[in-house]
């Protein structure tokens, strides 16, 4: 499926969903280059949120350029399978091998501000991720690993402190609104 259809298809949860929903297709409708870092001002990102299989917990990790806990995820850099880039960046981030994909399709959509920051060495300016976020299963027995240039902790924290834990507060209601969404979907 196309990017746009992707996006279209999306059952917004909330208003701001909505919102952002409407955004992200005028996005895509105007640049052409909304996959890529290459356009400075938005582009696309894949998020997880990564739960146990009786969604008790979730996977964070301590992110060193924001020095806070969060989801996991990365940039699209021109792949427009968001949910490839998702699990990608989840094993990247986490060794995480086995992940089961519960969310049918996208989880949750959120345009997120970026304050400008050196990464690398780089000067990036501030801009917007056009953020699509999927759920994901793994079991908390499974070894975790620290991606070193990204971050410096990998851990299992309960779901409901999630919101807590995190110094990021403009993150704090999109966690709040994944947990919702988790609370209504069946253990399996």
């Amino acid at each position: 499926m196309k990017l746009r259809e992707q996006i279209e298809s999306y059952v917004p949860y909330n208003e701001q969903e909505e919102n952002d929903k409407e955004m992200m297709l005028q996005y895509i409708d105007t640049f052409e280059d909304v996959l890529t870092r290459e356009n400075k001002m938005c582009h696309f990102t894949a998020s997880n949120w990564i739960v146990n299989k009786e969604r008790t917990k979730v996977l964070m990790a301590y992110h060193n350029i924001y020095q806070a806990w969060a989801w996991t995820g990365g940039h699209c850099d021109g792949d427009s399978n968001l949910l490839y880039v998702a699990l990608k960046e989840a094993t990247e981030e986490t060794g995480l091998q086995n992940l089961k994909v519960i969310s049918d399709g996208i989880y949750g959509i959120q345009i997120l501000t970026v304050d400008s920051h050196k990464k690398r060495g780089k000067f990036v300016p501030s801009h917007l991720h056009l953020d699509c976020c999927f759920l994901l299963e793994a079991d908390e027995k499974e070894e975790l690993k620290i991606k070193e240039d990204e971050n410096s902790g990998v851990k299992w924290i309960d779901i409901d402190k999630s919101v807590d834990i995190t110094n990021e507060k403009q993150m704090k209601p999109i966690y709040q609104k994944l947990n919702e969404k988790c609370y209504s979907i069946k253990k399996v």
